[in-house]
């Protein structure tokens, strides 16, 4: 049966609480069964960063993808950088969380640096890839941030980001396509994924292999 995370923003401007999260996906779980659709909807949210002082440890286990009790999806801010952000991955470490960053290839100083994640990814977290960014929907910045990050083996997810049938429908084969290595594309969108949901240790990702060129003479 196929899968889908239900990740609703947990901001200021969306409040969402974790027992409106497990209400709605309890919701659609009995839609989805009504109207035969087999796809298994998981529990999770997306975190804003200035979020987390104001959640118990419980909270924050409730709103772990798929509910294993150990990987937060985190949403990376699009401009900026986020102060501190490789001592919160770490203090969420030492509270047994792995934070999952999610799409910094979309945030300008990670466009211009792909490298400064390295500390962040140094200390346990990992890093999901929006599909549009791969395959080119979101622009060419970060189409070419999220291959730079595939190359320095910084990426470990890739996920639609999926909104409304309007913005970012749910679909992952043409971005699968343009990660350019069938082995790295089955751990981003399988391998990685199902460890998650499982709650277990996430495995380092294989390299990316070089396209090879070829000079005509």
């Amino acid at each position: 049966m196929a899968a889908i995370a239900a990740t609703p923003h947990v901001r200021a401007d969306y409040p969402t609480r974790p027992e409106e999260m497990e209400r709605a996906v309890t919701r659609l779980r009995e839609d989805f069964l009504e109207q035969g659709i087999d796809v298994e909807v998981l529990h999770g949210g997306e975190l804003d960063l200035a979020e987390l002082a104001t959640l118990s440890d419980d909270d924050l286990r409730r709103f772990t993808l798929a509910r294993s009790g150990r990987y937060l999806l985190l949403e990376f801010p699009y401009s900026g950088w986020p102060a501190g952000l490789e001592e919160t991955a770490y203090g969420l470490a030492l509270r047994g969380f792995v934070p999952v960053l999610a799409h910094p290839e979309r945030n300008r100083a990670v466009q211009s640096s792909p490298r400064r994640l390295a500390d962040a990814v140094r200390v346990g977290a990992l890093v999901q890839l929006t599909a549009a960014s791969l395959d080119g929907r979101l622009g060419r910045s970060a189409q070419n941030a999220a291959h730079r990050l595939l190359e320095l083996g910084f990426a470990h997810v890739l996920a639609s980001d999926a909104h409304t049938p309007d913005i970012r429908e749910a679909g992952l084969a043409a971005a699968a396509e343009a990660v350019g290595d069938d082995r790295l594309a089955h751990y981003l969108t399988t391998g990685a994924p199902t460890a998650i949901v499982a709650g277990e240790a996430v495995p380092e990702p294989p390299p990316k292999r070089r396209r090879r060129r070829f000079l005509l003479i």
